[in-house]
């Protein structure tokens, strides 16, 4: 990041700073074409949340975390993006949660999970973190998926019980809930297919998200009268209240 030049004090200094972080993750063979595109659109829906966690999206955000540590087996699975925006804080998570990541791509190559695989492992060896990365060598396939998003690892997305998904293809998803397991998607667009599918989705950006759940590790405990709809509802609302309010 030593090339990235923007004052701190911009106004959009972090929005900013995670497109310097794309341009560099592209450059360095990390993501797809349309990488840039998604985020963009995400971006986009993150104008319209005000740049900051509502409080469904903290809500969402403490039941996920405690999901995650009340799980049996819980995997954070990664794409391109995930990788490049928050590689280091979701590694860091996924040691304090004590459990695996997971590389699952849709324009799958060997060079890109060659790239994608190297980044992590440089994070571990930078941080010495205890992580297990998984997803370069599938052995097994998601039920009722077709395309290289199913291929996967038995010991990562196949046994899981609770997943991680950021930034999320609603059709995994929806595979993904059909196998019985608690999905937890993070995404800005409440309206997404994947928002909808999921079990506890997060309306929130994604690096937002992994740094609140680093903060709130300790001090997560798992509502028993959580409603991911009424989740994805509040964030509608708080949308179109910003376009009523005087």
């Amino acid at each position: 990041m030593s090339d990235f030049a923007a004052d701190p004090s911009h106004p959009r200094y972090q929005s900013l700073l995670l497109r310097h972080r794309l341009e560099q993750a592209e450059k360095d063979g990390l993501l797809a074409g349309s990488a840039m595109i998604a985020h963009g659109r995400g971006e986009a829906y993150d104008y319209l949340l005000g740049e900051r966690t509502i409080p469904s999206a903290h809500m969402a955000t403490v039941q996920a975390l405690a999901a995650l540590r009340k799980a049996q087996r819980p995997v954070i699975s990664l794409n391109g993006n995930a990788v490049a925006l928050a590689g280091e804080s979701l590694l860091m998570l996924a040691e304090r949660l004590s459990c695996p990541v997971e590389i699952n791509i849709f324009y799958r190559t060997p060079e890109r999970m060659t790239a994608l695989i190297g980044r992590l492992e440089a994070i571990k060896e930078k941080h010495q973190l205890e992580v297990q990365i998984l997803g370069a060598e599938p052995n097994a396939r998601i039920p009722g998926l077709e395309g290289p998003r199913a291929n996967c690892t038995k010991e990562g997305i196949i046994d899981s019980d609770v997943i991680m998904v950021p930034l999320e293809d609603g059709d995994r998803c929806e595979a993904l809930v059909a196998m019985g397991k608690t999905v937890i998607v993070i995404d800005l667009n409440p309206l997404s297919r994947s928002a909808k599918m999921g079990s506890i989705t997060i309306v929130d950006e994604l690096t937002r998200v992994v740094q609140n759940m680093l903060a709130n590790i300790e001090n997560s405990a798992v509502d028993e009268a959580f409603n991911n709809d009424e989740v994805l509802a509040d964030a509608l609302q708080h949308i179109a209240t910003k376009f009523t309010s005087p």
